[in-house]
Formats: structure tokens, C-alpha cells, sequence
């Protein structure tokens, strides 16, 4: 049973004659009835009386009319709500991002881009990477916004902003009155690390190898606040990015001396993915923005 099928059965239903019927469809006459005809033979029951070119619709298709109409007009109303909803102007679009990124970045990108366009409504998820990536992969958000480049070639990423990592330490830490410091003299150091389902874990750990030193972990958090947290109560060091959310009293930021200690937000998608008219837009939003270095700007 197809669309055309109950449209041009509604049409027959209304004029209840096959020529004015098929001279508004714009189709043959022959071609209607044969539509007809098959639409009853799927049915099962005869939908109309027939009297030459004139038909008499019965009550079997009285019946099946009223449903179609219903049909046809939820077809119709869907259809309008799809083109609303993937309006580039007036559209919706789908984002999920880090917990991290909740504090600050998520909502100025949103109120910024509202501003230049009121229209625009987003649907947002937020949680830790294995909980937003999954949201990604089952089609249930179009973007992401996190902290971990794509090493799939079938994803694209978008740089947002780059920050700089610190060393974090407590009040009363030897080494809180330092302003900078080689991560290599905190080897010994017990160390608040991150469990594997926050994204700067494994970015940590890789720079760690290449410096050829190790980490002694006192603790594994479960997000990056939690590790502010555990630092600021004195159960270890950290290295964290000085971001809203994470700037907690009696926390001592040092400057890393090593080169390449950055913490890199960004837009991550998949190539192959289609995304509505909406997304298009706010991605090539994203493109164009400089890449930020600071969380306010």
C-alpha cells in the first residue's frame, strides 16, 4: 500500500466518478482504476459500488476513508514538522559535549548563536566520553563537543578552543609556591588520577611515556572536578586545565615547563553522517570562529 494509493483513493471517494477524479489527480483513468482496483484486492473488500464511470462509495469504504483521511493528514502534518525542525532558520540541533564543558563553554556557545539566531532551538546531552561518543554512534545526537581528537578517520574534528594545562597542588603543598615546574620532579608524588571514561586520561597518560617518567596514583576520579576535589582536600597532585568548574579554593595552579601541554576542546562528527540543515549551519559556525584560548572569550 502505497501513499499515491490512498490519495487517489480519497479522491475517487470524493467525486465519485473515475474521470473528473483522474483529470484532477492529472493521471489516465485507466492508470486510477488500476490503483483502485489493487488497493481493494490488498484490502480484501470492495470499497466502492460501481455503476459504469460512476462509483458509490459503500460502507466498507466509508470505513477505510475516515482512517485515510487521519493518515494523510498526520503524513501531512509530519512532513511540515520534518521541514520545520531541519530549517537551517528555525531548526533543531542535536549537540552532546563533556560534563566538564556544562559549566561554561556549552552555554556561551549556545547563548551567542541563539543571538544571531533566535529560531534555533538545541537538543543537549551531556556526560562522559563513553556516554556521549554512544550518543553520537546510535544517531541519537548529530555533534559532539569534547576533548579527544577522533583516531577514526571516519570522524572530523573541529578545533573550538586550546587551554593550557597546569600542575595542580594544595595550599600547603612544598611545592605551591612555585610558579613553574618540569612535571619530571613529581615523580613519587601520589598522583589523583582520572578513570578510563574521561577523555584527558589517556591525552595524560601518552605524554607522560614520551617523557619517559611515571605516575604514582593515589586515587582515580571519576571527572575532572572530582579530581579538583580530591587535590584541594590534599590527597595528591594533578595536572588539570584552569577552567570554570575546576578553579576551587585552596588550589595552587604551576605553570608545566615542558612544550605541548594543552588541553584541546572541540567539535567531533562523523563524515558519512547526514545532518539537517540546522547542524549544517552551526557547523560552519564553528569553522569559522578562531580557535579561543580562553574559556570567557
Amino acid at each position: 500500500m502505497e501513499l499515491t494509493q490512498l490519495e487517489y483513493f480519497l479522491e475517487v471517494a470524493r467525486t465519485e466518478h473515475l474521470t473528473r477524479a483522474a483529470e484532477s489527480l492529472s493521471i489516465t483513468q485507466p492508470a486510477l482504476s488500476h490503483s483502485i482496483a489493487k488497493l481493494e484486492d490488498e484490502l480484501g473488500v470492495p470499497l466502492f459500488e460501481r455503476k459504469g464511470r460512476n462509483l458509490h462509495i459503500n460502507r466498507y469504504g466509508t470505513m477505510f476513508a475516515k482512517r485515510v483521511e487521519k493518515i494523510l493528514q498526520e503524513v501531512k502534518q509530519s512532513k511540515q514538522e520534518l521541514e520545520e525542525y531541519a530549517n537551517p532558520d528555525s531548526g533543531t540541533i542535536h549537540l552532546a559535549y563533556l560534563n566538564i564543558l556544562g559549566v561554561d563553554l556549552i552555554p556561551n556557545l549556545v547563548r551567542k548563536y541563539q543571538l544571531a539566531n533566535p529560531k534555533i532551538t538545541f537538543e543537549l546531552t551531556q556526560g562522559d566520553k563513553g556516554t556521549i561518543v554512544e550518543q553520537v554512534e546510535n544517531g541519537l545526537s548529530d555533534l559532539l563537543i569534547t576533548s579527544e581528537r577522533p583516531v577514526s578517520d571516519h570522524y572530523e574534528w573541529i578545533p573550538i578552543q586550546s587551554m593550557p594545562l597546569y600542575l595542580v597542588v594544595y595550599a600547603d603543598h612544598p611545592l605551591a609556591e612555585r610558579s613553574s615546574i618540569s612535571l619530571k620532579e613529581i615523580t613519587g608524588e601520589p598522583f589523583v588520577a582520572l578513570k578510563h571514561n574521561c577523555s584527558l586520561r589517556d591525552s595524560l597518560l601518552t605524554r607522560v611515556h614520551h617523557m619517559n617518567f611515571t605516575l604514582s596514583t593515589s586515587y582515580d576520579a571519576e571527572d575532572l572536578p572530582t579530581v579538583a576535589g580530591f587535590v584541594s582536600a590534599g590527597l595528591g597532585v594533578s595536572v588539570l586545565p584552569k577552567t570554570a568548574g575546576l578553579i576551587l579554593n585552596g588550589l595552587h595552579w604551576i605553570e608545566i615547563q615542558e612544550e605541548g601541554w594543552k588541553w584541546e576542546v572541540g567539535l567531533h562528527l562523523k563524515k558519512d553522517r547526514f545532518l539537517s540543515p540546522a547542524a549544517q549551519q552551526f557547523v560552519s559556525y564553528i569553522k569559522q570562529r578562531e580557535i579561543n584560548t580562553e574559556y570567557n572569550k
